[in-house]
């Protein structure tokens, strides 16, 4: 459909001070962010995602609620980016691309999302013979964004191939100055013979790189997708609390199946009582 403003020329008239003048239409600003968003490939299961739909129920979701907005309203005069750290259905990816959202939508930014398992798939997919993409054409976009969602980092199996080609992409980012969100289900714990440790996972040289790109913070909370059916914000407290406190954990953890069926069936019954959550972005996950 035509703009009814600039008849689809990308120019509007405006009267400034009494003299006619014409400016850049809405609609071209409008375009462009419909086509960075596009470029930005966020999956569709968290193309929802903001900051309006996030929801803090205790300290620690509280303050990586700041922090993401804290860099989303600095962006792009900013000095690091984020590491968000927890275990699955606390909501990293959904901040991450809270993020992302905002400074594609306000600053025109170009910004990028990959699932780390996923680019590294893509990336072996150019050397197929088969294949007419090279490998700079998967890396040059990821290393060039503005910002970058490089999401559960560490999920990867581990080899010297994913070591090197994930420290090319980190250091090349740290050379530029760019900002980049990582997340993971996995503890930063200086243990290298833990696999259940971040450094196992990716290395001495990387963690200490990450270390000084990102501000680490940590979340903590309910796995989402253990809620009932018509779960609601009390319902994840409880389900939270019965976890215990936060410390090593499992992972990745599914502890919650007791929770659930406790939340479910209350005196042998049902509970519909409890407060629907209106979370529309809360499965965006891990």
């Amino acid at each position: 459909m035509t703009c009814a403003l600039c008849d689809g020329t990308g120019w509007k008239s405006v009267d400034i001070d009494g003299v006619a003048r014409v400016t850049r239409c809405d609609c071209v600003r409008e375009t462009s962010t419909s086509r960075l968003l596009a470029d930005a490939r966020i999956p569709r299961r968290y193309q929802h995602c903001d900051f309006g739909t996030y929801v803090a129920y205790n300290e620690q979701l509280s303050k990586a609620l700041q922090h993401a907005r804290r860099l989303a309203d600095g962006f792009p005069v900013v000095e690091r980016g984020l590491f968000l750290l927890g275990p699955p259905g606390v909501g990293k990816t959904h901040l991450a691309v809270a993020v992302l959202r905002q400074v594609v939508m306000t600053r025109g930014a170009r910004a990028i999302f990959y699932d780390t398992r996923d680019l590294l798939r893509v990336i072996r997919s150019t050397y197929d013979p088969v294949s007419r993409t090279a490998e700079m054409d998967v890396l040059r976009p990821v290393i060039e964004a503005d910002l970058l969602v490089l999401d559960d980092l560490g999920a990867e199996r581990t080899s010297e191939w994913v070591e090197e080609t994930l420290n090319l992409i980190v250091n090349a980012r740290y050379s530029e100055r760019r900002v980049t969100i990582f997340t993971s289900n996995y503890e930063d714990r200086p243990d290298a013979s833990d696999p259940d440790s971040l450094l196992f996972r990716i290395g001495l040289r990387m963690r200490s790189r990450l270390h000084e790109m990102c501000e680490f913070v940590d979340l903590d909370g309910a796995d989402y997708r253990e809620l009932p059916p018509n779960g609601g914000v009390d319902d994840l407290v409880v389900l939270w609390k019965m976890r215990g406190k936060p410390g090593r954990r499992a992972l990745p953890s599914r502890s919650g199946g007791q929770a659930r069926a406790q939340l479910t069936e209350r005196d042998g019954k049902s509970d519909p009582g409890r407060g629907e959550l209106k979370w529309t972005g809360g499965r965006a996950g891990s």
